[in-house]
């Protein structure tokens, strides 16, 4: 799956995404991908992806998937479920829901063979600790990796103030496996946000509450993809 100009949005568990309103969320953002044409991505909760996936056409990821087969796994989450419900990819690692190295390692592997794109999140407490998690990463040749400082997100400042860490972790990324993309989020609100992390070298951004939150989700998604599309 291509994420160039991305913009993947995470429902997480907000009220306002969870259930109905996931559905009716992920539609304003099949409209806006649709209208302008922008690269847009939900990630919602493993009970939402079979109604959002029936309402959209937008590719549709889980938050989370563990590195399980069939079988004696009770209360897990099994890559080919999720699959099987309408989601193409999966977020792995998210600050919200951190995994050891070598669960990540066999989480992505997991995912890879039941077809699904992986997002691997990293962040950690100073700009140093996420590069070096970004490579860590990235040694298990994921799709794509996504950094967020754990502090900035769901606030109202963006990484793209932080241009040193989005360059580091492209730099880092890129040192291992050039095939990977490398995305960043936290406090990524307004399309000028997505415009600089392009700029900084990074194909797309995740982002949440700016979006999930949002008084007018379809104008702010419009806003960001313009950002997104803009040279």
């Amino acid at each position: 799956m291509d994420i160039k100009k991305g913009i993947v949005v995470n429902f997480k568990t907000y009220e306002e995404a969870t259930g109905k309103r996931a559905v009716e969320l992920a539609r304003i953002c099949d409209f806006v991908a649709k209208e302008v044409g922008s690269n847009i991505i939900v990630a919602v909760q493993a009970a939402d992806i079979g109604p959002v996936a029936d309402h959209v056409s937008i590719p549709v990821f889980a938050q989370h998937i563990d590195p399980v087969g069939y079988g004696s796994a009770t209360g897990w989450i099994l890559p080919e479920s999720v699959r099987d419900a309408g989601a193409t990819g999966t977020l792995i690692n998210h600050s919200e829901r951190k995994l050891d190295m070598g669960v990540i390692g066999k989480a992505i592997e997991r995912a890879r063979q039941a077809g699904l794109s992986q997002i691997v999140c990293s962040g950690a407490k100073t700009n140093e600790e996420t590069v070096e998690e970004t490579r860590a990463i990235c040694a298990f040749g994921p799709d794509y990796v996504a950094a967020e400082p754990p502090e900035l997100i769901g606030g109202d400042v963006s990484v793209t103030t932080k241009p040193e860490l989005i360059e580091g972790v492209v730099r880092a990324a890129h040192d291992v496996d050039p095939d990977v993309g490398v995305l960043t989020g936290a406090g990524v609100k307004t399309g000028q946000d997505v415009h600089d992390a392009l700029r900084l070298g990074t194909v797309g951004v995740l982002l949440a509450s700016g979006v999930t939150k949002a008084k007018d989700p379809e104008k702010v998604l419009l806003d960001l993809s313009m950002g997104a599309m803009r040279d």
